[in-house]
């Protein structure tokens, strides 16, 4: 059964960008070695801060946009209620 993701990643001095995918660990690798173009790559943007696992990629896909729909301070507010230290939650994965 394949899983589909809603991450939040970060820059150091905590630009967030929000996204989703059905491999986390590529995703998060390219975003990483900023080899997709825009938001991530200009903004130095490749630390995953928050994640969510789904079944289905409509679930995901309505939250990636719940998500993007909420103010800086709650989306800050759900980062630090699940890592309150703001590490790299892929930093093993390479």
């Amino acid at each position: 059964m394949e899983q589909y993701f809603v991450y939040i990643l970060a820059s150091p001095s905590r630009t967030l960008y929000t996204g989703v995918t059905n491999n986390l660990a590529r995703r998060v690798y390219e975003h990483k070695h900023k080899l997709i173009p825009g938001f991530t790559s200009r903004y130095n943007v490749g630390l995953l801060v928050y994640f969510e696992t789904f079944n289905t990629p409509q679930e995901a896909i309505a939250r990636e946009k719940q998500i993007k729909g909420w103010v800086r301070r709650k989306k800050i507010a759900l980062v630090e209620e699940n890592n309150p230290s703001w590490e790299d939650l892929s930093e093993a994965w390479e």
